[in-house]
């Protein structure tokens, strides 16, 4: 397990990236990715074929994904012990993002 320290070098995630390795909480291929963002952001992001195929070929290289099966040119990921520690930092900043922003009452609407 790596620390904490090590792994802010990932740190802050696109949020392309942070959906993407949400997705990957289970195994999926590429087009199912896609749609997963989609509906996981309510639409609000859309992730394209480069974009992320760029993502998951970084974040391979990184060793926060692994490819899990190949089938007819269709690669299935999932995320590696190290992707899911580096996933929750990135969820945990977030929390903290929202937390001040809710504070600051810019969560309300007037």
């Amino acid at each position: 397990m790596e620390s904490i320290g090590n792994l802010t070098r990932y740190l802050p995630l696109t949020e392309a990236t942070c959906y993407i390795m949400l997705a990957l909480t289970e195994p999926l291929h590429g087009y199912a990715i896609m749609q997963k963002v989609e509906t996981m952001s309510e639409g609000t992001v859309k992730v394209g074929a480069g974009t992320m195929y760029g993502a998951l070929s970084t974040l391979e290289k990184e060793g926060l994904i692994v490819k899990v099966d190949e089938q007819d040119r269709r690669k299935s990921y999932a995320l590696t012990g190290k992707g899911r520690q580096v996933l929750r930092a990135q969820l945990q900043r977030a929390a903290i993002l929202l937390k001040n922003g809710q504070a600051s009452g810019m969560t309300r609407e007037e």
